[in-house]
Formats: C-alpha cells, structure tokens, sequence
C-alpha cells in the first residue's frame, strides 16, 4: 500500500521508545503536523502543554535513532495496512473511546459490518463448562452476522475465535505485540485461519514490538472499545479479564458474564461482575436484549437459542494451573501474577503515592505528580500484577 508522508511521519512517531499515543495527541494539537512536530527543537517542545519531561527527552534522543524504512519494510513484507485515526476506515466505535489509538496495523480489513461486534475474554486456563459455554455464544453469535472480538490469548481468546470460525463467521484478534510476531507461538495456524476466512488481525503496537505483560491494559482497552459489548466466560478475582470489562463499562459499553459453579475459583470474577451489575447470560437472547437496537435484526426467536448454562460440568474439570512465571521470563498471563514482581519507577512512584486504607485517584495524582492520563495506566498495570485493587468511586488501594 502506498503511504502519504503524513502517515509515514506518524508511524515515524510512534516508532520512538518511550513516545506514547497521549504525547504524540499533545504534539499533533501543538504543531498540527507529525512533520512539524517531528522537526521541532527543544525550545519549540518545551512550551507543550501536557508534554512531560521524560517524553521530550525521548522525542529528541530518539527520532534520529529509529529506523523508519525499517519498519515501512515490515508493514509492506507481511501485508499489513495501515489506518490512522483520520482514515474513514477507523473503526467507529473505537474513535469514541477517550484514549484511542491514532495509528492501527491491520492484516486484512476492518469493514463497516465490524460495529456489530462483541468481546468475548475469559480465563487462559479454563473448565471444560467454560470452554464449551464459550464456544456455543460464539458460534451462535457468529452465526448470526456478529463479529467476535478477542485477545488471541490461549484459553477463551482462543476457543472464542475458533467457535467464530466454526460457525463461518467473522473474528477479529487483537494483538498485544507488533503483527511481527506471532503470540502466543501455538496460534500461528489460528492466525492464518483467521485471514483465510476473510478475519483480521489488529494491533496498535509497531511491528517489531515483542509480546510484553505492559502491553496488555492498552491491548484490552482497543478489545472492548471495538465492540457493542464485552462478555466473560469464567475469570479469577485477578484476571485481566475483569480489567476488560472495566474498560467497556467506562467507554459506556454494555458488559455481560456467564455465570459459573459456585465453588470454581473461576466463578469468582464473573459473579463479582455480576454483583456489580453486568449483565447474566443465559443464551445469545440475553445478549440481543440489552444491545443497541441495530442488533435486534440479528435475534432468532428465543425458542431457537440453546441454553449454555444447562451444559453439565465434566467430570473431570478442575482448574488448570501453569508454572508461575515473573515478568522476565516471558509476557505476564493475566490469570496468574507472577510471584516476584519487578516494577518501573513510575509504578513504584503510584504504588507510594497510595495511602492506607484507600485513596483517590486525583490525590494519587497529586502526590505521584504524574499526568492524569500517565496515573491511569500505571494503575491498570498495577491492577494486572495483582498489587492494587480498584475500589467504587476510583479509589484504589493496595493488595
């Protein structure tokens, strides 16, 4: 595909270590350009408002120091497309989220039928229950023209996309690394099934950006804010998943949980979602019900929709538990923290900045003196390393 100049210079931004979607936003207000904002001087960045420290320093360090015809390379060796968020290709309902990505790479491509959409995440180490609820919504959903979105993780990333496929319908991956790769390594077949069937694989993450446990919040955040409504099948108390559907209850989107066995460790965070308020699924019904009216075409008579919940457990499901891993070892699984947790200078600079027994995020901000936007994601991150717990009316303690 042939890139304008603009788009080059904004992956040329985004390519920059260090340089985040919310400092390139500051700079493109500031100077109305990537080209601009890329030739700017240090006196020039200095008068951003809104543009930390650090990510100046970045900026002019690393702009001479990134290869951009590299990166042009990969985009064009593995068929990638780019759509920026000025492109009437942008997913619409991703463009109303507060934080969207302004540069996606997409394998294949991104229609408009994809508004009809629903996240479908869960435990990496479900039941049998969960696996087979999972893959009977999906199927059903598909099949009836809903796109099915999901992380490409193992578990009910895994089972979601491929109860999609069965049923000859349309599933989006997003990634949490650059489209370079391929995580986990297992899914490669599932990543061709899914171009082969006319699916999509998304990330916002350059293309040699590895597999990494930070790049997960950002990652859930682009699921749910894809689609109408996230739904969980089967989630521990600190499951990335909840942080999912935390995110699409704050872009205003609808959430959904399958209830579970009472006594499975994995029931724990899909009946606290229920607690909370998202709504109990039964059958595709349950979900066609609470959805935008542009769903309600799709709906078969409730007659015809199978009951999930009536599967009976198999006997021999338990909860499978796979060696702990830290940070270093590989990207964090987001069912299991890791037992030694390293953290980054600003994560240790939140973590003080929360006091006992809670604290509000605006006092976390003024203590950490840390950009709002900056607290947020570190305290996303903390969340998925199981250290902080958010708590009703954004407060935040730790664990």
């Amino acid at each position: 595909m042939t890139l304008s100049d603009e788009v080059k210079n904004l992956i040329h931004l985004s390519i920059i270590p260090g340089v985040g979607s919310q400092s390139i936003r500051c700079l493109m207000a500031a100077f109305g350009s990537a080209e601009r904002a890329l030739t700017a001087t240090s006196e020039q960045l200095v008068q951003i408002e809104g543009l930390t420290h650090k990510a100046r320093q970045r900026l002019v360090n690393g702009r001479s120091h990134v290869s951009l015809n590299r990166e042009l390379e990969l985009i064009q060796s593995h068929q990638c497309h780019i759509v920026t968020f000025e492109d009437e290709a942008y997913p619409p309902l991703l463009k109303q989220i507060s934080d969207p990505p302004l540069v996606l790479y997409v394998k294949r491509r991104l229609p408009p039928q994809d508004a009809l959409s629903i996240a479908i995440v869960g435990s990496r180490s479900p039941t049998h229950y969960g696996k087979t609820t999972c893959q009977q919504l999906s199927q059903q959903l598909a099949a009836r023209g809903v796109t099915i979105v999901s992380g490409f993780a193992r578990g009910i990333d895994t089972v979601a996309h491929r109860g999609a496929l069965e049923a000859g319908g349309r599933t989006i991956a997003v990634m949490g690394n650059g489209l370079n790769h391929v995580y986990p390594e297992e899914n490669r077949h599932l990543a061709d099934e899914i171009l082969e069937s006319g699916g999509a694989l998304i990330s916002e993450f350059p293309m040699t950006v590895p597999p990494m446990g930070t790049n997960f919040p950002l990652r859930n955040r682009v699921i749910s804010g894809l689609t109408s409504g996230t739904l969980v099948v089967e989630a521990s108390e600190r499951s990335g998943s909840l942080i999912t559907a935390r995110l699409a209850a704050e872009q205003g989107r609808e959430v959904f949980a399958v209830p579970g066995q009472i006594f499975s460790k994995l029931s724990q965070g899909t009946h606290k979602l229920i607690n909370q308020g998202a709504t109990l699924i039964h059958s595709v019904d349950d979900l066609f019900d609470e959805l935008p009216q542009a769903f309600t075409g799709l709906a078969p008579p409730s007659s015809t929709a199978s009951q999930p919940h009536e599967q009976h457990p198999h006997p021999d499901s338990t909860i499978s538990h796979s060696r702990q891993l830290t940070l270093d070892d590989m990207p964090q699984e987001e069912d299991k923290p890791a037992p030694s947790v390293q953290l980054t200078p600003d994560e240790g600079v939140v973590l003080s900045a929360i006091d006992a027994p809670t604290s509000h995020i605006d006092q976390i901000v003024r203590t950490a003196q840390l950009p709002i936007n900056r607290v947020s994601s570190v305290l996303l991150t903390l969340e998925l390393k199981g250290i902080v717990e958010q708590l009703p009316g954004k407060h935040f303690a730790k664990k």
